[in-house]
């Protein structure tokens, strides 16, 4: 038998899991273990990746993507360590994190599972660490913002266990799914992760049902790991809190029952509403406030224009300025103005396109009487002015200096030896990136954290590179929450390894320096495109459905389809075999322009990756009108 069998389940992140099979190749020192990696399908080489620099790894490639428990499932019914981790691919753990688990474990024989202390790529950390019972009154207290506001209250923050030092040991509740140090022989009592939670939830109900067991769950902060992607990634996307709140309803039928479940089977269903809806609005004044800014702007320049050259006609002028208003915006939003980072060019482009549409507009209906050309011409340029300054001032906020069109100014120091720091300047000329502007090679000695705070001070550090073949990764994250500081972000540059990766909050995914692969459907321009056309394809459908409905199948979900494309919901077209698990679900996808018959997941994937690549509008307009009896098809 072993002593640990460590399960890290991945989906598509090879980058973070080359650098967490490092780490874990490093941990395991000092005892026998094992380690599995259950690939769910990824396209992105990670099955590759693995069999060639980790050949002692045991793989398990699936052929589809079976969610978070039963991919673990699959692993832990192989496994033949005592001990059984389960660990995300998103994570960095130090060099004694498996030896001082084991031992804790082996000295309290009333343990069933432990969690550590989890700190984010910014050092910081992170309270989903240990967490309470989510009952109906701390769900309440969650879903409504009370522990937010009183974040130490036993009483208010429950979720979390505010009131518990994050620096002592404790029996807790639930641990997270990121890292959970369990006893075998616990599981074959407990049973195994249940596999009806597809991707959030299955931690809560099996912390529970190993206290349900007569076991003990501990909060162990003797050693630190590193978690890039804390609980609140993509909390503003619909499709996360859905998938979200119906794990939690999930777990509120499975465990509880009569009074206590239909108070929490409510609170649950208010709050999946609740945060849908403050999730849309939210995304919906993240787009419409730049827009609004741009009418204010304009509306100004049309009001002082009206001083400068007054208008003759005694005709109200406002519903035509709303048209112009509306057709200067248009012309901006798909010129790339709203793109980042601003730059004046899309902006300037946008609107004398605008103005050229107007112009023409006018001079066929003949309507200019009503608003003198001239007074058009002083409201756009003025327009123009008030625009350009509150880009100005945002783009100086948001990334440090005057020059449109350029990003942040990246002051990167790279801390590791010579050779390291060579390595780690060559990649980041390969990405496009600024080079260091200076190194620190430590001595590991105690005077060497005061000296990189130093090189931080002196260069006006905002991003430091630590080399992973140089230094430890417990010394990494004790300097990271020593020298934490919202100004510096950090990031790691693993042995021999072509990524340097960090994240500068857990709101935050992780990013990584590379090679750039030019891929058509990550870019703004075609995402923008993408839906607008979605929602004019909604409209249309929806004008025509009276004449189309009748060679639909599926009458009732065609209708939901066409308002779930309309309000953002849905996608008409998009990724299903190469999909992430908060994508958008799609009606169709690029595999319906080829054939409707089954073709193998591999085939699948690959037209997938072509799709994405080489996408336009136009692929989409293809597919479905190849498709349109298929437009009631259920989402997936």
């Amino acid at each position: 038998m072993k002593d640990l069998s460590v399960i890290i389940v991945n989906y598509n992140v090879s980058y973070f899991l080359e650098q967490c099979l490092l780490s874990v190749r490093k941990a395991v020192r000092g005892l026998q273990v094992e380690v599995f990696v259950v690939d769910n399908n990824s396209v992105d080489g990670s099955v590759e990746m693995v069999r060639r620099r980790f050949p002692e790894v045991k793989l398990l490639a699936n052929q589809e993507n079976l969610g978070f428990s039963k991919a673990n499932n699959q692993a832990i019914r192989q496994a033949q360590g005592k001990y059984i981790l389960l660990l995300n691919p998103d994570t960095v753990v130090e060099e004694d994190t498996f030896c001082k688990c084991f031992r804790f474990m082996e000295e309290h024989p009333n343990a069933g599972a432990l969690g550590v202390k989890m700190m984010d790529g910014a050092g910081k950390f992170l309270p989903e660490s240990k967490r309470g019972l989510p009952t109906p009154w701390v769900a309440f207290s969650k879903v409504f913002g009370l522990a937010a506001l009183f974040p130490t209250s036993a009483f208010f923050n429950r979720y979390h266990l505010g009131h518990l030092p994050q620096d002592q040991v404790h029996p807790v509740d639930i641990l997270a799914g990121a890292f959970m140090f369990m006893r075998d022989e616990v599981l074959e009592k407990v049973g195994l992760l249940d596999e009806d939670f597809f991707m959030y939830g299955e931690d809560i109900d099996l912390s529970y049902r190993i206290k349900q067991g007569g076991f003990e769950v501990y909060y162990f902060p003797e050693t630190r790991i590193i978690h890039y992607k804390g609980e609140s990634t993509r909390k503003t996307s619909v499709n996360y809190v859905f998938m979200f709140y119906r794990a939690m309803r999930i777990f509120a039928e499975k465990h509880f029952s009569g009074r206590q479940a239909r108070v929490y089977s409510f609170l649950i269903r208010l709050a999946i509403y609740l945060r849908a809806a403050l999730a849309l609005v939210y995304r919906g004044v993240q787009g419409v406030f730049p827009l609004a800014l741009d009418g204010l702007c304009l509306a100004l320049g049309a009001m002082v224009g009206e001083k400068v050259v007054p208008n003759p006609m005694s005709l109200d002028p406002s519903p035509m300025w709303a048209a112009y208003f509306g057709v200067w915006l248009g012309t901006a939003f798909f010129s790339g103005a709203y793109d980042k980072p601003p730059r004046l060019n899309r902006l300037v482009q946008g609107m004398l396109w605008g103005s050229i549409l107007l112009v023409a507009f006018s001079s066929i209906v003949s309507i200019v009487g009503e608003i003198n050309k001239k007074h058009v011409l002083v409201a756009v340029l003025l327009g123009l002015v008030g625009m350009t300054f509150w880009r100005l001032v945002w783009h100086f906020q948001e990334y440090g200096h005057w020059r449109f069109g350029e990003p942040k100014t990246k002051r990167i120091a790279v801390v590791g030896s010579g050779k390291e720091v060579k390595r780690a300047s060559s990649l980041l000329r390969q990405a496009g990136a600024q080079e260091p502007l200076t190194q620190f090679e430590p001595q590991h000695t105690p005077a060497d954290l005061q000296q990189i705070k130093e090189v931080i001070e002196i260069y006006k550090i905002n991003e430091l590179i630590f080399c992973g073949k140089d230094l430890a990764v417990s010394q990494i994250i004790e300097w990271m929450v020593q020298i934490h500081n919202r100004a510096v972000e950090f990031k790691i540059l693993p042995e021999n390894s072509a990524y340097i990766i960090g994240s500068s909050s857990k709101n935050t995914r992780g990013d990584y320096y590379a090679l750039h692969i030019e891929v058509n459907l990550l870019n703004p321009y075609h995402q923008r495109n993408k839906v607008v056309l979605n929602s004019l394809v909604s409209v249309l459908l929806l004008l025509l459905a009276p004449v189309l409905i009748w060679r639909i199948k599926g009458k009732g979900q065609f209708l939901k389809n066409c308002l779930g494309n309309l309000v953002g919901l849905y996608q008409w077209v998009g990724l299903k075999a190469t999909a992430t698990p908060d994508a958008r679900p799609a009606i169709l996808s690029p595999v319906d322009k080829i054939s409707s018959a089954r073709i193998s997941p591999a085939a699948a994937r690959q037209i997938e990756v072509v799709y994405a690549k080489e996408y336009t509008a136009y692929a989409d307009l293809l597919i479905l009108a190849r498709n349109l009896p298929n437009l009631g098809r259920r989402v997936a």
